[in-house]
């Protein structure tokens, strides 16, 4: 930039065009009406200069007496803060008195703008600047850029982002003409200058130094050389300030502002990846050479300079470093030689973390626990690619079974087992559980013939070790299977080996799981006991705070009533079944009952929503990478009769239309705030009266409602014996175990009691 010097104001003429922004332009100058001090802030090289130049040149008009840039950045003694200032303003120093008072006397009556720019080195003498000349002058207002805040009262901050995908291809198109005039970003390389732009984390200094490889280097050439980007991204403007000139540079120079401890705990927090928050920093970071307690200053006081961004992920406060941080911090925290020792203990993090989710399950809390697993994935998958202990990366994928399987990466968790188990062929417990969890992700996703081959080599190896709890679980296991292929009976009867084998053993964890499995398999079975399985199960899971079981079981139970021929049971309990999957992923688990649904509602002859639950349902077995028939041949003869009930209903045109509607709704959330908002519309509207009498209807409002039976009739002048039945009736019908279920159930599914 060239610097043109006039009465009013000195800001420098740009050689280049200014690419995107105007949100950011306008969201600074509504600032700037309302407070005097500004700080824009920001990581090295997110364009907080160049955003607060096109800021001033945009409000010159307002300022009479002109907008002055004072360039900080080569100025090292916080004592010369001043005295620079008053030169760029035009005041001479010639008194006895202080420079901050002659400036501050030389602008008490003048209305300008003042830039300080590069104010990260000296905050204090910045502040002490800032606070002089604002108090003296009424109608001065500053615009100062920094990584820190001045920390003034009065200071608004605007945290300056990095590039959003569409500016950043911009920039790179504007700055790469200039070099290579040809260069357009077409089809044929938008994936890859997309690419490019993301690795760079959209920081505008490290495109525009790309841009300038681009005379050499094809785009793709450029995304393969990224890894190592300080040696490539260099070659900056000779006009540019030194640190500005390198990306390595930029980078150096926030890095040599950081005290020792800020620069370790950089360091350490490189090994995140995606994103971490404060437990895992104190568990991962602290020691040799960080206490525990000094964790939380030093990573605020990062943030503060910011070096670490604060973000929310899954309604969870977290913090990331930019991509480009996180690499300057890697290679330092390797030259440290404490790369190894840190890589092992974010290892442990992780996989202390998901064996406390697994083990816990069955219990309050699932949703929470996954969603955590969910913000944590990035950091899960470089947990397992952690190549010093392959035991142990069984261990974690064994861990993760959950997160695989109900948290919606079925085909994630599949490629991590196949990679875990062939890294680590020897003969171990370990080994055992990832086989098994090996099988149950291959199960859900429908390969049997995978599954078993698994739950072979499980099997073998638990008569080599002894072991009779993991010979109980491949039995279970099995009986999976054989649920899948349609022979109830032997699943049943594994199920209940299962169940005793491992209560016998005092693991209650795999003994819940396999009395839920059977609870389900009796009600798809149509086996009599059923029901007070089913009513056992939930009672328990009521009692801890479990739902996603529950849910299970409502939806098992929702098919025996559909066996029976009560379509309204049916689809009361598989709303029930929805109402207690929000907030889960299980995008599978989700179809199954959406089916269920459909299939309920079709034989009713509402054959347009039929198609439309239909269509929720393909979207997300779509995303499961599985289908209904991966869950038995009677599982897939419901489908294909609703599928043909509501075509030939409908008409070929209209059905499709029907199904592409509900094929819209490709994520769970969307598909159940579809579903259960129209169901709670029709369900006030008394177009679907629910299993339930109208006095059951009655008595399950005044059960919401908390009142006693004996209450309930004196209320609707009952006797006590004919409230005992209603209610004892409508836990038979909706196949609940406590009073609890039916105020839950009524509260999402209020019916008129008229």
């Amino acid at each position: 930039m060239t610097t043109v010097a006039s009465r009013a104001g000195n800001l420098p003429t740009p050689f280049t065009s200014f690419v995107g922004r105007r949100s950011e332009v306008a969201e600074i100058g509504g600032l700037q009406g309302t407070a005097r001090l500004v700080t824009l802030i920001g990581p090295g090289g997110v364009g907080k200069t160049r955003l607060a130049l096109e800021v001033a040149a945009g409000s010159a008009n307002a300022f009479p007496d002109g907008v002055w840039l004072v360039d900080l950045a080569p100025v090292q003694d916080p004592a010369a803060v001043a005295g620079v200032a008053a030169t760029t303003l035009g005041v001479s120093d010639l008194g006895a008195r202080p420079v901050t008072e002659q400036l501050a006397e030389h602008m008490a009556q003048r209305r300008a703008l003042i830039v300080l720019d590069n104010c990260e080195h000296l905050v204090g003498a910045c502040a002490e600047l800032a606070n002089a000349l604002l108090s003296a002058a009424p109608e001065l207002q500053i615009l100062a850029t920094s990584r820190h805040a001045l920390g003034l009262t009065g200071e608004h901050l605007y945290t300056v982002p990095p590039l959003s995908p569409k500016e950043a291809a911009g920039l790179l198109q504007d700055r790469a003409v200039a070099v290579r005039p040809g260069f357009r970003i077409s089809d044929a390389n938008q994936t890859q200058v997309s690419r490019l732009c993301a690795d760079l984390d959209g920081l505008p200094l490290a495109i525009e130094l790309a841009a300038s490889r681009l005379r050499t280097l094809t785009v793709d050439q450029m995304v393969g050389r990224l890894e190592n980007r300080f040696v490539l991204l260099t070659g900056g403007s000779l006009t540019a300030r030194p640190h500005q000139r390198t990306l390595r540079g930029m980078i150096a120079w926030s890095y040599e502002l950081c005290t020792p401890a800020e620069r370790l705990l950089w360091n350490r927090l490189s090994v995140f990846a995606g994103g971490f928050d404060l437990d895992a920093v104190e568990n991962v970071c602290a020691g040799d050479g960080i206490a525990e307690h000094e964790v939380l200053d030093l990573l605020d006081r990062l943030v503060v300079q910011s070096v670490v961004l604060t973000v929310e992920s899954e309604g969870l406060p977290r913090f990331r470093l930019l991509q480009t941080i996180r690499q300057y911090g890697r290679e330092e925290l390797a030259a440290s030689g404490d790369e190894e020792h840190l890589l092992l203990r974010h290892r442990n993090f992780f996989l202390a973390l998901a064996q406390q989710v697994d083990q816990g399950w069955f219990g309050p809390g699932q949703a929470h626990a996954l969603d955590r697993l969910r913000a944590e994935h990035t950091n899960l998958l470089a947990a397992l690619d952690y190549g010093a202990d392959p035991q142990g990366t069984l261990t974690l994928a064994s861990a993760l079974g959950f997160h695989w399987c109900v948290g919606g990466f079925l085909g994630e968790g599949r490629r991590q087992f196949d990679r875990a188990l062939a890294a680590a062929p020897e003969c171990t417990p370990a080994r055992g559980r990832a086989l098994l969890g090996a099988a149950w992700v291959a199960q859900t996703q429908g390969d049997l013939a995978t599954a078993n081959r698994w739950l072979d080599e499980a099997e073998a190896l638990a008569e080599e070790l002894g072991d009779p709890a993991m010979r109980a679980q491949v039995g279970g296991f099995r009986g999976v299977s054989a649920h899948y292929r349609g022979q109830p009976e032997e699943s049943i009867a594994r199920y209940e080996d299962a169940t005793a084998a491992l209560t016998v053993l005092g693991n209650e964890r795999e003994a819940t799981s396999w009395h839920l499995a059977l609870a389900c398999v009796q009600a798809y079975a149509g086996d009599p006991r059923a029901a007070e399985t089913g009513r056992q199960v939930i009672a328990a899971f009521e009692a801890s705070g479990e739902r996603w079981g529950r849910a299970q079981v409502l939806m098992a139970l929702g098919h025996y009533a559909w066996e029976r021929g009560d379509r309204e049971a049916a689809k009361a309990l598989a709303r029930s079944a929805l109402e207690n999957m929000q907030g889960f992923n299980d995008c599978a688990m989700i179809a199954r009952m959406l089916e269920l649904l459909a299939w309920a509602t079709a034989s009713g002859g509402a054959h347009d929503r039929a198609a439309r639950l239909l269509g929720a349902a393909d979207a997300l077995w779509k995303e499961a990478g599985s289908s209904i028939h991966a869950f038995g041949p009677r599982m897939a003869e419901h489908h294909t009769h609703c599928e043909k009930a509501a075509a030939d209903a409908l008409g070929p045109t209209a059905y499709m239309q029907a199904l592409a509607e509900g094929g819209r709704q490709d994520s769970p959330v969307r598909a159940l705030q579809y579903v259960l908002a129209p169901a709670r519309e029709m369900a006030l509207s008394g177009a679907v009266p629910g299993p339930l009498t109208c006095r059951e209807r009655e008595v399950a409002a005044l059960v919401a409602k908390g009142l006693s039976n004996r209450q309930i009739a004196s209320t609707l002048t009952l006797s006590p014996r004919t409230a005992d039945r209603h209610v004892q009736n409508i836990l038979g019908k909706l196949g609940f175990g406590s009073r609890a279920q039916i105020a839950s159930w009524w509260s999402a599914n209020p019916l008129p009691t008229q």
